[in-house]
């Protein structure tokens, strides 16, 4: 099912409706400021086994992301220093995926790993859904296979006609870039870019 929804001015009503279905352990597509992305609730690990399965990600050897709404919430879920945090406050909002350890207050799921991604895109709808759920949203770029039109990863009708029986709802927040986010690894002190996407770091 496809919900279009603006940079603002959104209908309360919506936005209610998108948050009691991640605290209902729903599954959701949409937009970020690089390419659109499936995600769930990012502390109900049922919903992030859910997803892992869909895209066949394995999470014991699969980097897990999440997506907070501001600074502060970050340094619940990730561990923090003095110079990521500076780092992080001139980049972000941003097209980028800051790749840090994880606190215990993420599930399971993401301790096989012991790191975590952290984004805070530069996009207005994603940016309300996780302020007004209060939580943590995992995230993963959609699926794309080579042989198959990017449209189906940049377009939302074309996204719900392919992933709508598959999801539990599509957010139509307009064309999605091709491009994905700026790796950056800051688990072992100096930052790394370990890939270069759409984010230009400065440091």
């Amino acid at each position: 099912m496809l919900l279009k929804l603006y940079n603002k001015n959104n209908n309360p009503a919506d936005l209610q409706r998108i948050v009691d279905l991640l605290n209902d352990g729903g599954i959701l597509i949409y937009p970020t400021d690089t390419m659109y992305a499936i995600g769930c609730h990012g502390l109900k690990e049922r919903a992030i086994e859910r997803i892992c399965q869909l895209k066949g990600i394995d999470p014991k050897k699969s980097q897990l992301s999440i997506i907070c709404y501001d600074l502060s919430s970050i340094s619940e879920y990730a561990k923090v220093d003095n110079n990521t945090f500076k780092l992080m406050k001139r980049n972000l909002p941003g097209a980028f995926t800051f790749i840090l350890n994880g606190t215990t207050r993420l599930p399971k799921i993401f301790r096989n790993r012991k790191e975590v991604g952290v984004r805070m895109p530069d996009n207005a709808i994603i940016q309300e859904i996780a302020r007004l759920l209060d939580a943590p949203i995992m995230t993963t770029t959609l699926p794309h296979n080579e042989s198959e039109e990017i449209e189906y990863c940049t377009d939302p009708e074309l996204i719900d006609e392919k992933w709508g029986d598959i999801v539990d709802l599509v957010v139509d927040g307009g064309i999605g870039n091709t491009e994905g986010s700026t790796i950056v690894d800051c688990t072992h002190g100096e930052p790394e870019i370990i890939r270069q996407g759409m984010g230009w770091l400065e440091e």
